[in-house]
């Protein structure tokens, strides 16, 4: 037992400096991810809305920004938002990936709305619905539970891509665990360390994806199968 207790990767497991430093690493992890998960769901939600309306300018300016920043490298956005505009580390990973993100979750709103039949549309007309009331009460709730998967997906991968915020000096989890490798250098004691990170990332994302499924299901209650 002595023996265990004397290897490299025990001795770092029982110092609190690892979990301090995963602990902060995290921290901003967390706060990165949730700001542009946040942020680019209200963008997201206003760009899919214009491209949708169908309003010639409105509609291209969506459309525009859409086709440009989905196809960009997600790191070229926060490379710019740090240098270009001199924001701080958080803050340039928090608006790069809320930039990206932004427009495919338009694209995500937009297809949910697309799901919705025209019928439905003529029905609320012929009850005397205006457009916003009309979104409301018969195109927002069917299309809803068939965006939470996508949305919640592309909030998965938020997560993960918020490791690039190592690239500009930003201490996330990925960055503290670059650290803690220098300290614990030894092969296994390396090793351990990712280990420990995949197993945070995967509790992370492994909670969202289960929070995404009550959600759908409660929503789908009444509504037929979900996704149908």
């Amino acid at each position: 037992m002595n023996g265990l207790a004397d290897t490299p990767v025990m001795q770092m497991l029982v110092d609190p400096v690892l979990y301090k430093g995963l602990g902060l690493g995290l921290l901003l992890t967390l706060q990165v991810a949730g700001l542009s998960i946040v942020l680019s769901f209200v963008f997201g939600t206003i760009l899919g809305s214009m491209r949708y309306s169908g309003l010639p300018v409105i509609s291209q300016i969506a459309v525009t920004y859409i086709e440009v920043i989905r196809n960009q490298p997600t790191l070229l956005l926060i490379l710019l938002s740090f240098f270009v505009l001199r924001l701080s580390g958080m803050w340039a990973a928090t608006v790069g990936l809320t930039i990206y993100t932004s427009a495919i979750v338009a694209e995500i709103i937009r297809g949910g709305l697309n799901s919705v039949s025209v019928g439905q549309w003529e029905a609320a007309r012929s009850q005397g619905f205006s457009f916003l009331q009309s979104m409301r009460h018969i195109v927002l709730p069917p299309s809803v539970v068939k965006m939470i998967p996508p949305i919640v997906s592309q909030f998965v991968t938020v997560i993960k891509d918020s490791s690039f915020a190592m690239a500009i000096g930003a201490y996330e989890l990925m960055f503290k665990g670059m650290i803690l490798a220098a300290k614990y250098w030894q092969p296994p004691q390396i090793i351990t360390i990712y280990v420990l990170i995949s197993l945070i990332y995967f509790v992370i994302n492994f909670a969202l994806s289960l929070v995404a499924r009550y959600l759908q299901a409660r929503l789908s209650a009444g509504r037929g199968t979900i996704g149908s």
